[in-house]
């Protein structure tokens, strides 16, 4: 086509697009004239939508307005969803969207719908741009698609790409993060792009019982937990097992630029982190290159320093960080304290997640005075099965000259429904390993580590059995005998003929001693019960009777005077019938104190025991001692534990309780309990060196519990000697905990001849986020402190500082002091020597002044 030709086609057709656009604006002028000719209740509901093709919007935006409302207008298209928050529009104001990019729609909308999955709204003071070509959102612009919510100054949206690109006062706001920054580019759907200068802030919900950490769920809920040992049981392990609730974890930062490479991952450069919302956080982690990703819940972190008040204080070429508190492998903080024993002590662990359901931690530890120390520790568990292991070595020590070494294995394992089997071996090098290398009272003053096998078979609700193997490494005191092996049978079946109930309680074991002088030989124990429970509103009866059958077949026998040699092998057997009765009344009456209605019981009890005499002196005690005198024991049938004595017995308890319970909840509030125990003949059974007794009164038992206030509780428990007028002990606790944080105890107690100790312990705020904690024991018998912690807290928000200096004596002549100091970065890990598990168990009452963080570094406690 010739030129000219060409000029004068645009000319007829921009003078035809003219021509049409002025007939639509006199159409539009006219549109009002006649609306104000329609009765109100034909206005909007009646009419169709106007419709606006998006071509004729005026270049430089349009604006849509609405008697009584603020201008907006917003673009709808239908791109794919990503995550995030949704914003509100204010009632009644018009609304332009476009749907799929091909028309605009203005009509008033009484209240902001929910989005249609993948549907991508656009709004903004003005709104201009090409049909399915490009966007331009200006003024309190914003696009929101699903959960995910964009604003800025000023917005382009490239439809065919599903671009971005935000331009001033940017901010991303989704469920799970909240990002702003100057200028933004990122693909929605995809989620790419990259953010400038951002200020960032992530939350994620911690899930506590995941891999090794829900060892008590699943097949392994209600099983026995491995008991006793040399296992030097930690934090980690302790703090791991699993909880319901689920915490938040939040943390954030500042960056240069954010790369957003694909959902759940952000690539950052000279980017910080911190668990503090503050705009100058305390500590943050700082690195040149620091990679998020949250579908690992991983933190990777290239050139990375911790500061803390703007002081390094830690720096790693390369570090990951869990994002949730979850586990990962890699090295952890060190820990470091001071003791007179080890002097210096320092540890850097590394730990190694091999797998969801296996774990193992290696922590070289450095000691001032007696050198380098490797600790191991590795875990499992499988949907049967369970375990961890540890393995302390020293190769030389430097005060003893001598290669020290600890060794642990704990196993348990469902071999079949109903059978459960276990494994408990500990051993160390010498006895002394404890005392001189370990700074923790529990371990210090430890006399005996455990080595078992056990079976136990328990598919019925009414019987079950068992088999053990057992023996012990004594490292003070006199050693225990070894089951090797011991079987045991014990049912209890209820309900039977005329109400009556059955119990067998059944053993054999074979003791073997590792002193020769000691004798030996097996135990067969048969112990067959009848019992006819009757209770009845406000009383009980419940006479029982049994047969206790003791059969001994010993290799060696007891020496025929003290201290000589050991008679020949022999048969003892014994057999003994044991009656009781146990009876009592329960009266109650409404009372009142204070104006707060309760409910008072009275509770006399009377419990019979009649066992005849049988001459067991030539019975060795292999197992047998005697019961702690106390409530417990007067209402039970034997003096002694094991089965080697049983006491003869023609006596019966006394004792009355009175209980003060709650009328709304039904709480017990207070309780208080008197008893005493009397005999009708003299003691004539008895353990070897023991006195028998004669008289015919027991001492009087007196104890008293309960909380007198809702912060404010009292234990104290007597016991009094009539015979001789005098007390033979007591024990009296005073407890005031109004709030986290904030307990104070006092405590007292007293055994003739034997102790005389007074104990104060307490946590409490001394202002401005400092907490003081203590433990000061003084025996006023031997005019000496015991035991003394003196520590002080610092709670700084996403942050704790604690120090602790702990002083105790395992013997009047040693006395071992240690020295704690730990700080704290919420959400992140710690630095230092842990004082918590000292503090809560010297505190009663003691509460932690932040949120629980999960200490992976085993003996940090």
């Amino acid at each position: 086509m010739p030129a000219g030709m060409g000029r004068e086609a645009a000319v007829i057709q921009d003078w035809g697009r003219r021509l049409r656009e002025s007939q639509l604006r006199t159409q539009l002028r006219l549109i009002p004239l006649l609306l104000c000719c329609i009765s109100s209740s034909a206005l909007p509901a009646g009419l169709a939508p106007l419709v606006v093709s998006p071509d004729l919007v005026p270049e430089g935006g349009g604006k849509a307005t609405a008697p009584s409302t603020s201008p907006a207008a917003t673009t709808r298209g239908g791109a794919a969803p990503a995550a995030g928050a949704a914003s509100q529009a204010k009632p009644g104001s018009p609304r332009a969207t476009t749907k799929k990019g091909t028309e605009v729609v203005v009509k008033p909308v009484p209240m902001e719908p929910e989005l249609e999955p993948g549907v991508t709204e656009i709004r903004a003071d003005h709104i201009r741009g090409t049909r399915s070509v490009e966007t331009i959102a200006e003024g309190n612009a914003e696009v929101r698609r699903d959960d995910t919510v964009l604003t800025a100054d000023r917005i382009e949206y490239r439809e065919l790409d599903d671009e971005v690109h935000a331009v001033g006062n940017v901010q991303l706001k989704e469920t799970e993060a909240s990002i702003a920054g100057p200028e933004a580019r990122m693909k929605l759907t995809e989620h790419l792009g990259q953010f400038d200068t951002p200020d960032y802030w992530f939350k994620r919900e911690a899930h506590e019982k995941t891999g090794v950490e829900a060892a008590h769920t699943g097949p392994w809920a209600g099983y026995p937990s491995l008991k006793g040992g040399g296992s030097t049981k930690s934090s980690r392990q302790k703090q791991s097992q699993p909880t319901a609730a689920e915490r938040e974890v939040s943390g954030g930062g500042h960056a240069d630029v954010m790369y957003f490479q694909g959902e759940n991952q952000y690539e950052l450069k000279n980017a910080t982190w911190s668990t503090c919302q503050a705009s100058d956080p305390d500590w943050y982690v700082k690195a040149s290159e620091l990679h998020l990703d949250y579908d690992r819940e991983v933190g990777e972190a290239h050139n990375a320093s911790i500061v803390f008040k703007d002081v390094p204080l830690l720096w790693w070429p390369w570090a990951d960080f869990p994002l949730v508190g979850q586990r990962q492998s890699g090295f952890l903080s060190p820990t470091f304290g001071v003791s007179n024993k080890v002097g210096l002590d320092v540890s850097i662990p590394y730990y190694w997640n091999i797998a969801p359901n296996y774990d193992a931690t290696f922590a070289p530890r450095f000691m001032g005075r007696r050198g380098t120390q490797l600790a191991t520790e590795f875990r499992y568990l499988t949907p049967t099965e369970k375990g961890e292991s540890r393995i302390e070595w020293l190769p030389r020590d430097n005060v003893t000259g001598e290669d020290r070494a600890l060794g642990s294995f704990q196993h348990q394992q469902i071999l079949m429904p109903g059978l459960f089997g276990s494994i408990d071996v500990n051993a160390v090098s010498d006895k002394h390993y404890f005392e001189d290398l370990s700074s923790r009272v529990s371990l210090s003053s430890r006399a005996t580590l455990l080595r078992e096998g056990r079976l136990t078979y328990a598919a019925s609700d009414w019987w079950n059995a068992s088999a053990l193997v057992q023996s012990y490494q004594t490292l003070s005191g006199v050693a225990p005998y070894q089951r090797l092996p011991q079987l045991t049978f014990n049912a209890n079946r209820n309900e039977l003929a005329g109400g009556t109930s059955f119990i067998m309680r059944s053993e054999f074991v074979q003791f073997r001693h590792v002193d020769e002088d000691k004798p030996e030989g097996s135990r067969l124990t048969l112990y067959p019960q009848v019992a006819l429970p009757y209770e009845r509103a406000g009383y009980f009866v419940t006479p029982k009777f049994g047969v206790h059958y003791t059969h001994y077949d010993l290799d060696n026998g007891l020496p025929a005077v003290p201290g000589g040699p050991l008679t020949e092998g022999r048969t003892i057997n014994r057999t003994l019938p044991i009656f009781t009765l146990d009876s009592g009344l329960i009266f109650e009456r409404d009372t009142a104190f204070f104006d707060k209605a309760y409910v008072q019981t009275l509770e006399p009890r009377l419990y019979y025991v009649r066992v005849p005499t049988r001459n067991q002196d030539e019975i060795p005690v292999f197992d047998s001692a005697r019961y702690d005198f106390g409530l417990a024991q007067i209402f039970s049938e034997n003096l002694y534990s094991g089965g080697d004595r049983i006491a003869d017995a023609n006596q019966v308890t006394a004792a009355v309780t009175s209980r003060l319970v709650d009328g709304e909840t039904g709480a017990e509030r207070l309780r208080a309990t008197v008893g005493q125990r009397f005999y009708f003949d003299d003691q004539q059974v008895t353990l070897p060196g023991e006195t028998p007794r004669t008289g015919r009164r027991a001492d009087i038992l007196g104890v008293f519990s309960g909380r007198v206030s809702r912060s404010t509780s009292l234990d104290s428990a007597w016991q009094y000697n009539p015979r001789d007028s005098q007390t033979e002990r007591f024990n009296f606790r005073v407890r005031y905990s109004p709030d986290i944080g904030r307990a104070l105890n006092l405590s007292y107690r007293y055994s003739r001849d034997v102790l005389q100790d007074l104990d104060l312990s307490g946590q409490w705020p001394l202002g401005g986020g400092w907490y003081g904690v203590g433990r000061i024991t003084r025996s006023l018998k031997e005019n000496r402190i015991t035991e003394s912690l003196a520590g002080i807290e610092y709670d700084g928000g996403c942050w704790v500082f604690r120090t602790a200096l702990h002083r105790f004596a395992t013997n009047p002549e040693d006395v071992t002091q240690a020295f704690f100091v730990q700080l704290e970065f919420n959400g992140l890990t710690s630095v230092g020597s842990s004082p918590i598990n000292l503090l809560r168990r010297s505190v009663a009452g003691y509460g932690k002044i932040n949120d629980p963080v999960g200490d992976r570094i085993f003996g940090a406690d």
